[in-house]
């Protein structure tokens, strides 16, 4: 049996991940639907939205039984709709896409690590958004509250689109928006071409490996690391945006949104921070972030001066374990493709499954093609 999927808002997603399951409302069932009939509920149920997702279902993770039943009167004649007789568990899915038609959805399969990759974080980023509009090849998230991060400020773009096409509609956003930079992520394969393209003309472009393993065990020392409310890892996330964007106009305005805009992932998708602590001050940390049966793990950093010593390690392997209880078989992260951590990642069991290209420039253009760094 291929894929099924169940449409929702992205409310009631976000409780589901809280209590592990999506339970029947209203019917002794789940409604679930196959993929070619979810336009019917979608018109009938949620009429003019765009702000819902689709749950990308594996059948065989299903223990309660699906049958094929009759929907309403208005449906084609002898239509039949899987129901799902018990609650939807979220480790059943495998993927959470936005649903805003006519642009048709792309549902990864359950042994698709790339799709599944791509399509967290795709997601999160439209989930999480103050605004989302369609633009060629894509989207364009925006949020005016965090105007100095790139990656609440930029297009996501699918779908083949030339580079002309790329520098005008960034621009043509950033001059509505009032953005401070033009970017935008390439995730389509072969986007590399239109990155150099780019970069050619003044944007600064880099590639990011999409990485990927299963849950599970990872490296030791996971009894190291802690769970802990988020706001205790914020000086050392605090610590690291000042070393890496030091004589940045704006130095603490910048830094106050980068590390401000994290609050809102955990409305979307179940957020873990976990740290390493020293002395009792926090000197490692990273961050795991679910969305039904596929993780990601961020930020894993650690303090300059505490470096060499497992912090990392123990980190990692912590994560691993969370996302394991939590039901995940596939755990995901990006790693640059020129910089050692990815090797660090794949000694640990990751393997790249993919790439995409992160590319920025100012706005306005200034003089001389001067670029700036993409990876806000």
């Amino acid at each position: 049996m291929s894929v099924l999927v169940h449409l929702c808002a992205p409310a009631d997603w976000r409780a589901a991940l809280s209590a592990g399951a999506v339970p029947p409302a209203g019917a002794p069932f789940v409604h679930l639907s196959h993929p070619e009939q979810v336009h019917l509920p979608a018109a009938r149920l949620f009429p003019g939205r765009r702000d819902l997702v689709l749950l990308v279902v594996d059948p065989a993770r299903l223990t309660d039984p699906v049958v094929e039943e009759p929907g309403v009167g208005t449906d084609p004649a002898g239509m039949r709709f899987p129901h799902l007789y018990g609650p939807l568990p979220t480790a059943a899915v495998v993927a959470v896409v936005p649903y805003r038609p006519p642009v048709p959805p792309v549902l990864p399969a359950p042994d698709d690590a790339l799709g599944r990759a791509l399509a967290h974080g795709l997601s999160l980023r439209t989930r999480r958004a103050a605004e989302v509009r369609d633009v060629p090849g894509g989207v364009a998230v925006l949020d005016p509250r965090f105007a100095h991060s790139r990656d609440d400020n930029r297009l996501v773009l699918d779908d083949p689109v030339d580079a002309a096409t790329v520098a005008r509609t960034a621009g043509e956003v950033a001059a509505d928006a009032g953005w401070v930079h033009r970017a935008a992520v390439l995730r389509r394969p072969g986007a590399g071409a239109v990155a150099h393209e780019l970069a050619a003309a003044g944007w600064e472009a880099g590639e990011l490996l999409v990485m990927a393993r299963p849950a599970g065990p990872g490296p030791p020392g996971a009894e190291r690391a802690e769970v802990v409310a988020q706001e205790e890892v914020h000086p050392l996330w605090e610590a690291g945006w000042r070393r890496d964007l030091a004589g940045s106009p704006d130095l603490d305005e910048v830094v106050a949104q980068l590390v401000g805009r994290e609050a809102r992932n955990d409305r979307v998708v179940a957020v873990t921070d976990v740290v390493v602590r020293e002395g009792g001050r926090v000197v490692a940390a990273g961050q795991l972030r679910v969305d039904g049966a596929t993780a990601a793990v961020e930020s894993v950093m650690t303090e300059p001066a505490a470096r060499g010593r497992g912090h990392a390690d123990a980190v990692l392997a912590r994560l691993l374990e969370l996302a394991a209880d939590a039901g995940c078989d596939l755990v995901t992260l990006e790693a640059d493709a020129d910089d050692w951590p990815r090797h660090w990642y794949a000694r640990r069991g990751f393997a790249a499954v993919g790439s995409t290209w992160e590319i920025g420039a100012p706005w306005p253009p200034q003089p001389g093609g001067a670029t700036q760094d993409s990876r806000r």
